[in-house]
């Protein structure tokens, strides 16, 4: 859960970055491309339970 926590607070800054600075456009992009990673990651866990096995 730490993972895409991390990858959305990246996803936010490089999206803040992107839309500020001038002729980093690119960044915003790849704050998008990011955030849809970790969207993704997030829901293969709550597929799969996000439970570790019981040893």
């Amino acid at each position: 859960m730490v993972w895409v926590l991390l990858l959305v607070l990246a996803a936010i800054v490089l999206g803040i970055v992107g839309a500020v600075a001038k002729g980093l456009l690119y960044l915003l992009v790849i704050g998008v491309v990011v955030f849809a990673v970790a969207l993704l990651v997030s829901a293969l866990r709550l597929r799969r339970g996000g439970r570790r096995p019981v040893r």
